[in-house]
């Protein structure tokens, strides 16, 4: 038998999921019968297939600031486990008519939150922002209902860059 385990440690509390998987060897595993041996053929293996799926994204929050600033908080899907995900924080300034993106951010840890909570209602604990110089933002997530609310990560902004405040 074999069984892989994986625990999640976030804010204290802990995840484990577990998945097993049983073999039987013999015929069941494709190999010759009655202990024959097996033939071997030169030709090369068949590749993998090398594409991914694109990163799935959805914008959870976002704030304006007037014609300066405007925030936005965006959940990726985790490629590696499709239960994770990861938030970015984004700030864009209004320039020649349009915004764009001057600077990103991660909040919290990369796959550090659970993307059902975190694209579904509430997720948003905390988002607060400030047309100050520097500007002020503080996020809080929900992590999960049983859980509650990630500890308030806070954020500066001044000329449109993130400082370390």
């Amino acid at each position: 038998m074999r069984k892989h385990t994986r625990r999640r440690m976030t804010w204290g509390a802990a995840l484990v999921t577990a998945t097993a998987a049983t073999c039987t060897v013999g015929a069941t595993m494709g190999g010759p019968p009655d202990g024959q041996a097996r033939q071997h053929t030169d030709a090369p293996p068949k590749p993998r297939p090398t594409h991914t799926r694109p990163v799935e994204s959805r914008q959870i929050a976002s704030s304006v600031l007037g014609r300066d600033l405007k925030f936005t908080l965006t959940a990726l899907r985790s490629q590696a486990d499709p239960l994770a995900a990861s938030v970015e924080l984004r700030v864009f300034t209004f320039r020649g008519g349009t915004w764009k993106e001057s600077d990103r951010t991660t909040v919290g840890e990369t796959d550090g939150f659970f993307w059902f909570p975190l694209t579904g209602r509430q997720a948003i604990c905390t988002f607060s922002t400030a047309s100050t110089e520097p500007a002020p933002v503080a996020v809080s997530l929900l992590v999960t209902p049983s859980i509650g609310c990630s500890p308030t990560e806070n954020f500066e902004v001044e000329n449109g860059r993130f400082t370390s405040g």
